[in-house]
């Protein structure tokens, strides 16, 4: 058996990486990949990307971290009210203002993609790796996209799973096979610092190797969320973030 954690979407919440990174230190996990978004919406993004550093965590290059590493323009996205809108630019400038000069140089090294390989049921398996999807670090793939698109992603890449971050809502989806298309699996593996589900806990996935299958878990953990709320509020970064970690909580 072996067992592999995919974390992704941290957003600079060091508290809740600890919190996953201590869970997967109980466990018996080989090994760890990241999925990539380090950076914005909390305070600690120099110091989460120095752990993944130190840790040699293999991480992919998330949208958050190319706009951060590349110096991209903040675009403003049409399903965000004036408020969002307001907040995640000054949030992401934010974090250009303050990221040390050799963690930015980090990010620009990060790769698009990791295709691992496992012989199941003595059949070669083979596992995509990608932030948003496998056209984009920036496309959202939810459970319930077009199953023809998911179909052809599969067909496409020639994979048998296909495993994402970028939405912040996990899941898992098995893909029948068709006449035109073999069966595979899209898995989210949730966010580590910033669920967008009703309860925001520290989310993330293992995958449970066998010589005759793989089976996804996703693991969600409670986190010192007040820490990081009074931390953003504490910090430059707008408090619609602090906010956003819990809606209930009067910040």
């Amino acid at each position: 058996m072996k067992n592999i954690a995919i974390i992704s979407d941290i957003h600079g919440n060091l508290p809740a990486l600890k919190v996953v990174l201590e869970d997967i230190k109980q466990r018996n996990i080989d090994q760890i990949y990241c999925l990539g978004d380090l950076v914005d919406f909390a305070p600690w993004h120099n110091e989460v990307i120095e752990l993944i550093n130190a840790l040699e965590i293999p991480c992919l290059m998330g949208n958050h971290d190319e706009r951060i590493a590349f110096d991209h323009e903040v675009i403003p996205l049409p399903k965000h009210n004036p408020e969002e809108r307001a907040a995640r630019l000054n949030g992401i400038n934010y974090t250009k203002q303050s990221i040390k000069p050799e963690n930015k140089a980090f990010l620009k090294t990060l790769p698009e993609r990791f295709l691992l390989n496992f012989t199941i049921s003595g059949k070669e398996t083979k596992v995509l790796l990608v932030h948003g999807s496998t056209r984009s670090n920036d496309e959202y793939i939810y459970e319930n996209h077009d199953l023809t698109d998911v179909q052809s992603m599969l067909t496409q890449e020639k994979a048998d799973i296909i495993i994402m971050g970028h939405t912040h809502k996990p899941y898992v989806r098995y893909i029948e096979a068709t006449t035109e298309s073999t069966a595979g699996t899209l898995i989210n593996s949730g966010s580590v610092g910033r669920s967008r589900e009703d309860n925001p806990l520290a989310t993330y996935l293992i995958l449970h190797i066998s010589d005759k299958n793989i089976t996804p878990e996703i693991v969600k953990l409670q986190y010192p969320i007040n820490e990081v709320i009074h931390a953003i509020k504490a910090s430059e970064i707008p408090d619609f973030y602090a906010k956003f970690l819990k809606k209930d909580l009067i910040v």
